[in-house]
């Protein structure tokens, strides 16, 4: 009911919009890219404009439905396939991508993984597995990015509200992990802020996607929980983005931005 509402008031104002695209012939580069958040990040950076690559590392039937959407639209796509627990794969797609559309002007770092157990029975590969991916990639991704932006890049990174609140067990390794890219986000900040790139973090919560579907048990108890109790969806993280990815936002860096439905209020 509330997204309806949402979009029901603001359709005369994105009828506007489609005569005043955002990121005409900008370079967007998403990891994770194929579906879920990412694919919805993709679609809406290329109805602005943009000219999209993103990654993937299995779903290679999801990563091309995407790419056809958007060269439908007649903007340009690519699909990398690219593990971002893999140093070298992301190096090596980064410049792929730069190879091919001459630089980067937006990265955002969307890829994540999620390893929920009871403490006990963590690994050490565990450990490896979701640091490597959720934080280190997205140090990796963003210091070779930068090296190809010119004045007025973004970096935006995918994170999680359970970098602020963790509401259930089993959820201490993820946790961990987006809460350090809040420390990494001022961080870069800091580093970029003198050649005008911009650097935040948006902090989503309950998303309706493939990996965490809004019609399942845990669903329920998790909107029982927030202040608008309603799944967001791929396309309400894509809005921020693109906020974040404009000049709007020039003046914004090193920020982080829980959308989450009021969960963690």
């Amino acid at each position: 009911m509330y997204r309806q509402m949402y979009y029901a008031a603001n359709s005369f104002a994105s009828n506007k919009k489609k005569a005043m695209k955002r990121f005409t012939n900008k370079v967007v580069f998403i990891t994770g890219g194929s579906r879920g958040m990412g694919a919805g990040i993709a679609k809406r950076m290329a109805a602005e404009g943009a000219h999209v690559v993103i990654t993937y590392v299995h779903s290679a039937d999801q990563a091309k439905q995407v790419v056809d959407a958007i060269t439908k639209t007649g903007q340009q796509a690519l699909a990398i396939q690219a593990d971002n627990a893999s140093p070298n794969e992301i190096n090596e797609a980064i410049e792929k991508a730069v190879a091919t559309f001459g630089r980067i002007d937006i990265l955002v770092n969307n890829a994540g993984v999620y390893i929920g157990k009871p403490l006990a029975e963590y690994t050490l590969e565990d450990f490896d597995s979701t640091m490597s991916v959720n934080v280190r990639a997205v140090f990796l991704a963003s210091q070779k990015a930068a090296q190809y932006m010119n004045e007025s890049g973004r970096i935006i990174t995918i994170g999680s509200n359970m970098a602020d609140r963790v509401a259930h067990a089993t959820g201490s390794l993820y946790a961990m992990s987006k809460s350090a890219l809040i420390g990494l986000t001022k961080g870069l900040a800091r580093d970029l802020g003198n050649r005008g790139i911009t650097v935040n973090l948006i902090q989503p919560g309950p998303v309706d996607t493939d990996m965490n579907p809004a019609n399942t048990a845990l669903a329920d108890v998790l909107r029982s929980g927030m202040a608008i109790p309603t799944y967001g969806q791929p396309e309400d993280i894509a809005e921020l983005v693109t906020y974040l990815a404009s000049e709007a936002s020039w003046y914004m860096t090193g920020a982080s931005l829980t959308i989450d439905g009021g969960f963690s209020i």
